[in-house]
């Protein structure tokens, strides 16, 4: 594909928060005036592969000039993955902090917390390893009480609470260590579905962290609705969007 019709193609849709297949292949065809359905689908995959375009739900594509997220991974979520990569080699599990969410908010968060999920049969076994192997305040499936009164008044609280299946994960290479964490679309959704355990990041704070991850990074709606729709917040995150960040997703959430 030529690079001045690559160029004229971001141009043309670069300020949209979406464009749909149909837009994608009008817009060729004032190229390629004879295109097939079976070439267009080939020059789809070409711009994917050359990162040009990115899915963004069925049939929704966004341009992606908007970098990759990659978090820092601390020395305190390092270890913790070693830890847990070393016991327990075949395990399903997701670490982030909410150190990450610093890019996003207004207020700066200081205390550092860290949340591990695991697969609901090892929750117990991976508390009570790390718990032994590491000077840390481990909390299993803390209650409101635990979270009002201990999780707030420790230095480095760890959360361990079940993974929801097929959670959206992404894997990062350390030197050592290959570390599963949550994705953004992950973290949107258990910022709104566990209000307590993340209250310092409701109301207001969570709309701007929602703005600031769609201005910034693409998204994948398909797995952050799907994965909300396990969580039972599917209808309720999609109304959250509509009310407070309607200009940027109209077309997706009414889609």
């Amino acid at each position: 594909m030529p690079k001045i019709v690559e160029n004229k193609l971001i141009e043309a849709f670069k300020e949209r928060s979406s464009f749909d297949r149909d837009e994608l292949f009008q817009f060729y065809l004032d190229f390629e005036p004879h295109l097939k359905e079976s070439t267009f689908s080939w020059r789809i995959y070409d711009l994917k592969k050359k990162d040009i375009i990115k899915t963004i739900g069925r049939g929704l594509y966004v341009i992606s000039y908007k970098p990759k997220y990659r978090p820092v991974l601390s020395d305190s979520v390092l270890k913790i993955a070693s830890k847990t990569n070393e016991r327990f080699e075949e395990i399903q599990y997701a670490i982030w902090e909410n150190q990450w969410l610093n890019e996003f908010t207004l207020h700066q968060v200081s205390n550092q917390m860290i949340v591990v999920e695991v697969e609901k049969e090892f929750t117990e076994s991976l508390y009570y390893y790390l718990n032994d192997s590491l000077k840390m305040d481990f909390f299993l499936n803390p209650d409101d009480k635990e979270i009002e009164f201990y999780i707030s008044e420790s230095a480095v609280p760890v959360v361990i609470k079940r993974l929801v299946t097929r959670a959206p994960i992404s894997k990062l290479k350390d030197k050592k260590n290959v570390v599963p964490v949550a994705t953004l679309e992950k973290i949107m959704v258990d910022l709104f579905a566990d209000e307590n355990l993340y209250h310092f990041y409701q109301g207001s704070e969570l709309i701007n962290i929602y703005e600031k991850i769609l201005e910034r990074y693409s998204i994948n709606f398909t797995k952050l609705f799907s994965y909300a729709k396990r969580r039972k917040k599917e209808q309720e995150i999609k109304q959250f969007m509509n009310n407070h960040i309607p200009n940027i997703l109209e077309d997706i959430i009414n889609d």
